[in-house]
């Protein structure tokens, strides 16, 4: 194993430390892990002598546990690697110069960690999420032990990223993941420490396709790592059953936007309050309860509640429930408003009504991802399904795509506007944060 000293920023009081770094050529990610405090944060890992054969391969395009295949299509596209390094010159230099910088006959000064300083000092959120370049350089440890675990996770060469990794990793995940730390930290703050601390539910406010379902999958990876429990549900796991489903068309026969599950009505209220009211009651060791979840595949892809065999189990106590959905937050707007939009929406306005004490009450602290224009729903799906296609796998056509998001873009038409102006249903503007993001789901800075 061979050590790499590393300058810290010049702006932080720590400026005259150095710090050390492990550089474990065993792991198939090429991590910096830190010395210090590494128990606490990764197990253990096997070590190998610093002069290895082992050849460093190229980043993988696919997560480690949450594959592209997912039909909701989230878009995973930040992780392909499209820089140089496939080229396989320009790959073999790079491998023959950290081959001679992992030799353990000196140190290497290198000017990593000031360069990544001054990156995650860049980026648009930062200011959001209360952050100085000061408080930056204070935990910058953390900053790079963060970063070198959503690389693992992601399978992604931390030596060699590219831009849009960069920026996904540090601009974007890890601020998101240290404002929800803040705000579990308040949450806290307000009980004794004799009480039972119910957990702090996060809700993420997002469009279909923009990305939430991959930020609330490596959120939960970060906070397992440090140490926390948690649970993730999205509101797909509260939709009808395929009999619920077959109710709501009967009873709606002339209404496009409930002939298909998505809109407000399609779900089961009753079953999500007594989910959500279960969890949080997770506050001890030992108590545990299985988490639903929604077969999109079943009757056709008409869906239907999963067998409760096969739910995930959460064991307390739990620190965040991470709840994520493409209209939470959502609230009933004037009956004029949803008729310029579409009639139809006239039902979904009313069934909306129900949605806060079913839903949104239960949250503590919103995440809202912001974007311009609805119609980068539309793109993104579509890109999700060619993507699939192009692989080999089953994916809508062009046509089906439209049908489909044509579906939910009333809603975005209606709805948008004013949780974008008023914040989400019921929400406190001192624990909310909006993130406005492009075209390529990366955070910008809001107008």
């Amino acid at each position: 194993m061979a050590v790499l000293t590393v300058l810290t920023p010049p702006t932080s009081s720590a400026s005259s430390r150095r710090i050390l770094y492990n550089f474990n050529q065993n792991d198939s990610t090429n991590c910096y892990f830190w010395r210090k405090n590494i128990s606490k944060w990764t197990p253990p890992l096997p070590t190998i002598p610093a002069v290895s054969t082992r050849k460093i391969g190229a980043p993988h395009s696919h997560l480690h546990s949450m594959q592209s295949s997912n039909s909701s299509g989230s878009g995973c596209s930040w992780i392909k690697d499209t820089s140089s390094f496939h080229d396989k010159t320009a790959g073999q230099e790079r491998r023959e110069a950290l081959s001679v910088s992992a030799l353990p006959t000196k140190t290497a000064q290198v000017a990593a960690v000031e360069d990544l300083y001054d990156f995650i000092c860049s980026g648009p959120l930062l200011d959001k999420v209360s952050l100085t370049p000061d408080k930056v350089a204070e935990s910058i440890d953390k900053w790079i032990l963060c970063g070198s675990q959503l690389c693992r996770l992601f399978r992604l060469n931390e030596l060699f990223l590219t831009e849009p990794q960069k920026i996904r990793i540090y601009h974007y995940y890890i601020p998101v993941f240290l404002w929800c730390e803040e705000e579990i930290s308040l949450h806290s703050s307000n009980f004794k420490d004799e009480d039972d601390i119910p957990p702090l539910v996060i809700g993420f406010s997002a469009p279909q396709g923009c990305g939430k379902t991959t930020l609330v999958f490596a959120l939960s990876f970060l906070f397992e790592i440090t140490g926390r429990k948690t649970a993730t549900i999205s509101i797909d796991d509260f939709y009808l059953t395929a009999e619920g489903q077959g109710k709501l068309r009967e009873s709606n026969p002339d209404n496009a936007l409930l002939e298909f599950r998505g809109n407000a009505g399609s779900h089961d209220l009753p079953f999500s309050v007594e989910t959500l009211t279960s969890l949080q009651k997770l506050t001890r060791e030992g108590t545990k309860m299985k988490l639903p979840r929604y077969d999109k595949s079943a009757y056709k892809g008409r869906g239907d509640r999963a067998d409760p065999s096969t739910w995930p189990e959460v064991e307390g106590p739990l620190s965040a429930i991470l709840f994520e959905g493409w209209m939470l937050g959502f609230k009933p707007v004037p009956a004029e408003v949803v008729k310029a939009v579409d009639p139809q929406l006239e039902v979904i306005n009313k069934n909306l009504e129900a949605y806060y004490d079913a839903w949104d009450k239960f949250i503590n602290s919103w995440i809202v991802i912001k974007i311009k224009d609805p119609s980068y729903v539309y793109q993104w799906r579509l890109q999700a399904e060619i993507a699939m296609r192009d692989d080999g796998k089953p994916g809508m056509s062009d046509e089906e795509v439209f049908d489909f998001v044509s579906r939910y873009l009333p809603a975005y038409k209606a709805y948008l506007p004013t949780l974008y102006a008023e914040g989400p249903s019921g929400s406190d503007p001192d624990h909310l944060l909006v993130v406005e993001i492009d075209e390529g789901r990366n955070p910008i800075l809001a107008d």
